[in-house]
């Protein structure tokens, strides 16, 4: 019989909603691992226990993505925005430019962490439209020769998304993919290096995911800070310090569930219907109004405004107290945010529309 009580839809942007089946697991297990007498909060990261729980979480990982055995898997702190300093420190050389394409917050923070290493070229941006969509290509100044060139998948505050990789040649194309790995299937071997932090497709806040290519790690210079290293954990299996352990047990768990789903090209599925059917209403009449451009739309991420601010206030006021939380937009950009990730369920998608639908009617 299911252990749990009544949940409201949680559309946060992170951390974030958490599929029922793992909580329930972690519930029942956090006293005691079965057959190990001790809670995973209190297992030695140098323990057998321990070893299986992060040996496991690399095979799904690595089976769901289809990574290729030339890259490690690196379990890191720190959050993604640490990557943000690691990536330019391990992979810009002196002499060497690093290209970024500003599509939002994110991508511009990691622009100016990246410019206190080395040399970085803003290859295009979409600032003038307040991020509202992804620059094409014939928009981009590259470098040539760049050490690398970095993206972000999709924008978590503005709500846009990379539908299909760049085309970068021999340039090690970067992404940090926080809030839509593992929503589809993408070819890894396009990829130099991916990072995401946990918290909004794969578990728990506490850790951060870095796929590399192994190539890449000779760029790490021996003078860099050991923990800034990203050779220093490849070499020790993200061992070299105590590992959030508990983060890594859940996003374990949560791959499991995943694979349980039928993987990534059944949950791009689902995720393709469920942003269809808030992007319909959203589009249906007008009184709602799409902020990102309709070819570069997020699967993750749905923002939206209303006529007014204070429809857009009593629409956060009445959609919470119906069960629907998470819905304010970003500080910064105001309006209205439904973040679906893999593990948010498709009834409250339904949920949620129809309480659109009576909003609009009531205030339309």
């Amino acid at each position: 019989m299911s252990t749990t009580t009544a949940r409201v839809y949680n559309f946060s942007s992170g951390p974030a909603v958490l599929p029922v089946s793992v909580l329930e697991q972690i519930q029942r297990d956090l006293v005691s691992l079965p057959g190990v007498g001790m809670s995973i909060l209190e297992v030695s990261h140098r323990s057998a226990v321990f070893e299986q729980v992060i040996a496991k979480a690399e095979g799904d990982l690595r089976e769901l993505a289809g990574i290729p055995a030339n890259y490690k898997v690196l379990f890191l702190q720190g959050g993604a925005s640490l990557q943000f300093s690691m990536v330019p420190m391990n992979l810009l050389p002196e002499g060497r430019t690093a290209d970024y394409i500003i599509t939002g917050s994110w991508t511009d923070k990691a622009a100016k962490e990246a410019k206190k290493v080395g040399a970085v070229n803003i290859a295009a941006t979409s600032a003038a439209d307040n991020f509202g969509r992804i620059p094409t290509q014939s928009e981009w100044t590259l470098t040539p020769d760049a050490a690398y060139l970095h993206i972000t998948s999709n924008n978590t505050i503005e709500g846009t998304q990379w539908h299909s990789e760049p085309n970068v040649g021999d340039v090690p194309l970067i992404t940090d993919a926080s809030s839509d790995i593992l929503s589809r299937p993408i070819e890894i071997s396009k990829y130099g290096l991916i990072y995401a932090g946990a918290q909004k497709n794969l578990g728990p806040a506490g850790t951060t995911i870095v796929i590399i290519r192994e190539d890449l790690l000779q760029r790490s210079s021996k003078s860099l800070h050991t923990m800034l290293n990203y050779a220093t954990h490849a070499e020790n299996g993200s061992l070299y310090n105590t590992p959030p352990v508990f983060a890594i047990y859940g996003v374990g768990l949560v791959l499991q569930w995943l694979r349980a789903q039928g993987g990534l090209q059944a949950i791009a599925r689902v995720n393709q219907r469920k942003a269809a059917k808030l992007y319909a209403e959203i589009d249906r009449t007008g009184f709602y109004r799409a902020t990102a451009n309709k070819d570069d739309r997020s699967l993750m991420n749905v923002t939206f405004r209303l006529p007014s601010e204070a429809l857009e206030k009593q629409f956060v006021k009445e959609s919470t107290a119906a069960g629907f939380d998470g819905l304010k937009g970003h500080r910064s950009v105001g309006g209205m945010r439904a973040s679906i990730y893999n593990a948010f369920p498709e009834d409250g998608i339904d949920g949620l529309v129809d309480f659109m639908r009576e909003f609009e009617r009531k205030n339309g």
